[in-house]
């Protein structure tokens, strides 16, 4: 009888183990879980992409004469981008900052004055920032390495008037020159989709206000007869950005 109990107390162990052994064919391995960039507390990254601008023209006056019919060529700019991006859940909030150089030409038909050249006269701009754009997000997808997202929240934008250019094209007031508002606020709205490391963004800008602070040029030495001129030379103006990127999370 003691004989059969230490059989069985030796062999009890191993009964045990063997029924903790997979059988091949009867269990199913579950691949460990694999944490995807966008389940991270906090993402940084780098983007660039294109810009194309639009002019919104609220007041241009040649002599003291308004033009009525302004048209927008569009020009091709570009940026480069570093982010962060806070996630919660499905939200995200994504600070940024940019080097931005955006490209426009406007034409109109000159109103006819005595004196002055008639014609078509342009209005050439390029005009480079740093933007600061604060991103409140949602994803709309995510799932695994996927994701898709809308987002919108403020831009600032500091315009440096130093690199910035803006050419005047048959005027007739000699030496005019366009001194832009340094510091302007805009609001963003867009799209991105997101594959693994990889993203895609298309947003577009709202300006809120005229970014031009004041157009100068060199009047003609005022005499008895004929007096300075007074304000010959106004433009205010917004401007409007549609941008595409492509970006890659760390």
């Amino acid at each position: 009888m003691r004989c059969t109990s230490v059989i069985i107390l030796c062999f009890f162990p191993l009964l045990l183990w063997g029924q903790g052994m997979p059988i091949p064919g009867n269990t199913v391995e579950r691949a460990p879980a694999h944490t995807h960039h966008h389940d991270r507390p906090i993402n940084f990254g780098i983007k660039g992409g294109f810009t194309s601008s639009l002019f919104l023209v609220s007041k241009l006056a040649l002599n003291n004469i308004g033009v009525d019919e302004v048209q927008n060529n569009y020009k091709l700019g570009y940026f480069g981008s570093l982010f962060m991006r806070i996630n919660f859940k499905k939200h995200f909030l994504q600070p940024e900052i940019s080097y931005t150089i955006n490209r426009c030409d406007i034409t109109f038909v000159k109103p006819p004055v005595e004196g002055a050249n008639a014609g078509i006269a342009s209005i050439a701009s390029s005009i480079h920032s740093i933007d600061v754009p604060i991103i409140y997000g949602y994803n709309i997808i995510k799932e695994g390495p996927y994701g898709m997202a809308i987002f919108g929240g403020p831009k600032l934008r500091y315009v440096l008037n130093g690199q910035s250019k803006v050419d005047f094209d048959n005027f007739d007031h000699p030496g005019i020159k366009e001194e832009l508002n340094p510091l302007n606020l805009s609001v963003t709205l867009g799209v991105a989709v997101t594959i693994s490391r990889i993203f895609f963004d298309f947003r577009y800008d709202i300006g809120l206000h005229n970014i031009s602070r004041q157009v100068t040029y060199d009047a003609p030495a005022a005499t008895d007869d004929k007096p300075m001129p007074a304000d010959e030379l106004r433009f205010n103006r917004r401007d409007n950005v549609l941008s595409f990127s492509l970006g890659v999370f760390f």
